[in-house]
């Protein structure tokens, strides 16, 4: 089994998010928006979107590898390229720890 990333999120003054993904094997950085009405409309409009933006990445994360993650969106274009996140992602809230690390359920 892998050991899970550290997935630190930060607010920057324009309102998009500074992400930075560490692993003992590797480090990355991306900036990350969540467009206006996006929380809502996922249905986690009742957490800090920092949270919003941790959990989304470890669901990413289980799909993809990180070098893949665009080094910069918006949420409202991860259900592009994964029709599933929208119905899955409260589960990845549900796991996500505010202390910058989170729980995978898969290796």
């Amino acid at each position: 089994m892998q050991p899970t990333p550290t997935v630190l999120v930060s607010r920057q003054a324009d309102g998009s998010f500074t992400v930075k993904v560490r692993s003992p094997r590797y480090e990355s950085s991306h900036v990350v928006s969540v467009p206006e009405g996006l929380q809502a409309e996922l249905g986690a409009d009742d957490v800090p979107p920092e949270e919003l933006v941790r959990a989304s990445f470890m669901f990413l994360l289980d799909r993809e590898p990180v070098s893949s993650v665009l080094p910069r969106f918006g949420l409202d274009v991860v259900s592009r390229y994964f029709p599933e996140y929208p119905s899955e992602l409260r589960h990845y809230l549900a796991t996500a720890s505010g202390d910058g690390t989170a729980t995978r359920d898969s290796p």
